[in-house]
């Protein structure tokens, strides 16, 4: 891989299993006002990393053409078949959406029901990340949306989420808070982490993580912003770190 391609570039914030101090990361690139950084790993020379993980600008990734991004993930090889239960398990949450008012991207299900791509993640991962699609969670900074989380580091230091908007927009964030735990927690009357009344202290615990692509939704003609391009970036940048090493 050229230099060309990536370069080394300077971390702006680390991560370390908490909440971490810093300044803004970057421009507000989606309407619900998220800064934006990219949670990853060290890519050897490429990508120095002090930590497990830490926060790189957005605008150090490689360029990706989103073209494509059309729903069949030709690029990780096509689909192979839906194994049944994964599909009745995403049917489920996709009903447990549309009672919202919100619809699972079709490419979402198609990649998280596949008895090839679904342990994608998995695999290339170098901290231990692992696929666990949670029910939709209320979103802690805006009424009508939901997250779904898909993928967890194994200690929980980071965590990525499908982020669905009322007017239909979609995008993958990540967190340093498991927010099926917070809710769960406070609905047994225990102790939180983190303050879920205070929509300042939730939007800086949320940082935008997504590259935008146009696909349809379960149960919709329409086309939509799509989360999966960026777990699968995810993918891409294990991958690389893998043959850098």
């Amino acid at each position: 891989m050229g230099s060309a391609m990536l370069t080394p570039t300077t971390p702006l914030t680390l991560i370390h299993g908490g909440p971490m101090p810093g300044g803004r990361l970057g421009p507000d690139v989606s309407s619900v006002g998220f800064d934006s950084a990219w949670c990853a790993t060290d890519l050897g020379a490429y990508r120095p990393c002090r930590y497990t993980y830490e926060y790189y600008p957005y605008e150090s990734l490689p360029p990706v053409d989103s073209t494509g991004f059309t729903g069949v993930f030709q690029w990780l090889g096509g689909t192979g078949e839906p194994v049944p239960e994964r599909v009745t398990a995403l049917d489920r949450l996709a009903e447990n959406l549309a009672a919202e008012g919100l619809t699972l991207p079709r490419d979402f299900a198609t990649f998280q029901a596949d008895s090839t791509l679904h342990s994608s993640l998995d695999e290339v991962s170098v901290t231990g990340c692992w696929t666990a699609v949670s029910e939709p969670l209320p979103s802690p900074v805006e009424p009508g949306a939901f997250l779904v989380r898909f993928l967890r580091d194994q200690q929980d230091c980071v965590i990525w989420y499908l982020y669905l908007r009322p007017s239909g927009e979609v995008f993958v964030v990540h967190s340093w808070l498991d927010y099926a735990y917070e809710y769960e927690a406070r609905r047994d009357g225990e102790e939180t982490q983190s303050d879920l009344d205070d929509p300042q202290e939730q939007r800086a615990a949320i940082l935008w993580c997504a590259l935008r692509s146009r696909s349809s939704h379960i149960g919709s003609g329409s086309r939509t912003v799509s989360g999966m391009p960026s777990a699968v970036m995810t993918c891409r940048d294990s991958s690389l770190r893998c043959r850098i090493t």
